[in-house]
């Protein structure tokens, strides 16, 4: 393969990230993770699958991060999750002397690399790497808003009995109960939902989004959803690998745009060869400028608690 992405963190969401990766055909996958022996036992199991699924990309599994050179992306799922008892700023302080240990060596080796961060609490996580990494603005996004659409799309699709193929939907603002599902920009096959459901329907899908994560995480009991997390990332990384040009709504640095500032904030992206190559402005209602506004402070928030840590 002549490209190359690097997972870090082999858990549930790398692990399943490098199987589609590899299962595409997209790329030769690194699995770098600090258990040992964790990161060469699934890409070891992954190579032995590759005959069976037809694919000839190469896996291999690491300890040190000089396996990851000369990535073309970087997908870190690193982090730990949030424990009974831990409060959030016990949470995002953990999570951010991990991700700037990982970002100042991911970015030593394939210092021209986009980073596609997942670790939680996302939008904070960003920053970290931003500020990290030193990377420009572009190079540097958050998945959250290509999950968050998937969960709505699915929602729609149950709801309507349509295919998901035909589902679109768009999901603004932070990754949290603050982020902002647009019914007026979703549609099935062209059609707004808000011309097929009621509003009271819509109203508890949207609902049934913002609160996506925490019901699997309900029902699953001991751990959090991995299947859709990992099919959002590898549906950026395949947009940027290919130059496709995807516009996938990602968490993005934001500048002015949406009248945000020096904020990483979900919104429509174009995504290709060099990571975010336009930044997508669609009109806004007063009702959604308020609701991404909100999300916007909820995001300050969780910055001004990373600056205290520091």
């Amino acid at each position: 393969m002549d490209k190359k992405v690097t997972v870090i963190g082999s858990g549930n969401v790398g692990a399943t990230a490098a199987q589609r990766l590899a299962e595409k055909e997209l790329c030769d996958v690194v699995l770098i993770d600090i258990v040992e022996g964790m990161p060469q036992g699934k890409a070891l199991d992954l190579t032995e699958a590759a005959p069976i699924e037809k694919h000839d990309a190469h896996v291999t599994g690491a300890n040190g991060y000089e396996a990851s050179k000369d990535s073309d992306i970087i997908i870190i799922t690193a982090g730990i999750p949030r424990k009974p008892g831990m409060s959030r700023d016990d949470l995002i302080s953990t999570n951010k002397g991990i991700m700037k240990s990982v970002v100042t060596e991911v970015a030593k080796y394939s210092p021209n690399a986009v980073l596609i961060i997942v670790s939680n609490p996302l939008d904070a996580m960003c920053h970290v790497a931003f500020e990290a990494s030193g990377f420009p603005k572009n190079r540097v996004l958050g998945m959250a808003g290509v999950l968050d659409s998937a969960r709505f799309r699915a929602f729609i699709s149950m709801e309507l009995n349509v295919s998901v193929e035909n589902t679109h939907a768009f999901v603004l603002g932070g990754h949290g109960d603050t982020m902002v599902p647009l019914p007026r920009y979703s549609t099935v096959a062209g059609i707004p939902i808000t011309e097929l459901m009621p509003k009271e329907r819509i109203d508890a899908l949207v609902e049934r989004t913002a609160n996506g994560g925490a019901e699997i995480v309900s029902l699953l009991k001991t751990g959090s959803a991995f299947y859709a997390p990992a099919s959002a990332a590898v549906e950026m990384a395949e947009s940027i690998l290919k130059d496709k040009k995807k516009i996938l709504p990602c968490a993005a640095y934001l500048e002015g745009e949406y009248g945000i500032n020096n904020l990483f904030i979900g919104v429509p992206v174009k995504l290709g060869t060099n990571g975010i190559e336009d930044i997508i402005q669609i009109k806004l209602t007063d009702d959604e400028k308020a609701a991404l506004s909100k999300s916007a402070d909820a995001v300050q928030e969780l910055v001004e608690i990373l600056k205290k840590s520091d």
